[in-house]
């Protein structure tokens, strides 16, 4: 978690990249440096790693501490639009949704336990070396890594996906990529989460996380309100098999955006406009010169 001078210069990060409409800048601060071949080797020993008797431990107790987190972190969170699920396919799908914390993923599984499904979540393949209690998480809770190379995008990525499906998964994807912290407003897409749908012939399951600020102010930090979060789920988007899988993805991705809009124009009373204001950061009772 970031806290005090930190949140800060993160959220004047976010305010520089929402003004140059820069939606996949990295606005973190601190985040692990590596080289292209630094970070292959990290996910190919990722995956090795999985095949093996502690691994296959440790899954089990990082799936229960997942768990723990996500009633404990999470539980307060509230669901809206469960009915557009009722008539979901059985199997497994892509989850998107905006990309707004350390924790964001939590949301999505209690969502995923309302339906009895297993979440699996793609991450950004430096995040299996976030510090500490983090790295732990990341390394078995059942994430896919993505290395932005393309023989890895090709060819070992699908794989992993694929796997994950077939056994009725559902697949969490931020198609917005980076996370901005408590970041309001949703952000233009990226196109892969969607192709990778149509390639795969599963449904992307629409959501956007609304952020509320409660009236309580953080112990940790004097300088935020607590919040909590409400899951809008919107409609499910299907691969239209008359298409190929990029003209798919253009159109699936172009959905799910204008949705996600329409539902951040709704519950908050206001048109999106991507010049920033404090009140983008949820919580936040600073302000920026």
């Amino acid at each position: 978690m970031i806290f005090g001078d930190n949140r800060e210069a993160v959220i004047k990060n976010i305010k520089k990249a929402a003004n140059d409409r820069d939606f996949t800048a990295k606005v973190e601060i601190g985040d692990p440096q590596m080289s292209l071949d630094e970070r292959l080797k990290l996910v190919n020993d990722y995956w090795e790693n999985r095949k093996t008797f502690s691994s296959k431990i440790n899954n089990r107790i990082g799936h229960v501490i997942f768990n723990t987190l996500a009633k404990t972190i999470a539980g307060s969170t509230e669901f809206e639009g469960l009915e557009k699920l009722n008539n979901l396919p059985i199997g497994g799908a892509i989850v998107t949704s905006n990309h707004y914390n350390q924790v964001d993923s939590l949301p999505i599984k209690l969502l995923a336990d309302k339906m009895h499904c297993q979440l699996s979540i793609v991450i950004e393949d430096t995040n299996l070396m976030l510090p500490g209690f983090f790295r732990y998480l990341m390394n078995y809770v059942g994430t896919i890594p993505l290395v932005q190379s393309p023989s890895y995008i090709a060819n070992e990525f699908p794989k992993h996906l694929s796997q994950a499906l077939d056994q009725n998964n559902w697949v969490l994807i931020y198609p917005e990529q980076e996370m901005w912290w408590n970041y309001r407003k949703p952000r233009k897409l990226q196109r892969g989460a969607y192709y990778f749908a149509a390639k795969q012939n599963v449904p992307v399951i629409s959501t956007f996380v609304e952020i509320k600020d409660l009236p309580k102010v953080e112990k940790k930090d004097a300088n935020f309100y607590e919040t909590k979060y409400i899951v809008h789920v919107l409609d499910p988007i299907y691969p239209d098999v008359s298409l190929s899988a990029n003209e798919n993805a253009h159109h699936m991705m172009e959905q799910d955006y204008k949705q996600k809009v329409a539902v951040y124009e709704k519950i908050y009373g206001k048109k999106l406009n991507y010049d920033f204001l404090d009140w983008d950061i949820a919580g936040w009772r600073g302000h920026l010169s």
